[in-house]
């Protein structure tokens, strides 16, 4: 690989960095808009509302605050401080993440009747879902 097609490929991780923090941000977000809020803690499969849980209210925000770091630190100028390690650490953290809210999204899909539009059909959405994860594995790599 030449220096032109190194600095090209850094060029792609960087966009790949900031799509991702724009799309976890604004997922974060969109966890404290009411009328998102009550879909999403529909959303928290019967399985997870057992009394020694944590309520759907406090996993909602707790899942938001988690999509709001992530893309905070995926886009963080990790190496200037001499962290680039950060940077991995919080993409293994976002993959666990994924993989722990598919089963909402999976439950969701099972339910049309119940969520409308949020009832992503479930292949596209687990598809969509590998995607993203491939996606924050290749953004949280070294450069």
């Amino acid at each position: 690989m030449t220096a032109c097609d190194h600095d090209g490929m850094d060029i792609v991780v960087w966009v790949l960095r900031i799509a991702l923090a724009l799309a976890f941000i604004g997922m974060g977000v969109s966890h404290f808009l009411p009328s998102v809020r009550r879909t999403m803690r529909a959303m928290i499969p019967p399985a997870l509302r057992r009394p020694r849980f944590p309520s759907a209210a406090a996993l909602v925000a707790f899942t938001g605050v988690c999509e709001l770091a992530g893309g905070v630190g995926i886009a963080l100028p990790w190496q200037l401080v001499g962290a680039e390690w950060m940077r991995w650490l919080v993409g293994l953290l976002l993959v666990a993440f994924l993989i722990a809210v598919f089963p909402a999204n999976a439950y969701a899909a099972a339910h049309p009747e119940k969520f409308g539009r949020a009832a992503f059909p479930f292949w596209p959405r687990y598809l969509a879902q590998l995607g993203l994860i491939l996606a924050v594995t290749l953004a949280a790599a070294p450069l």
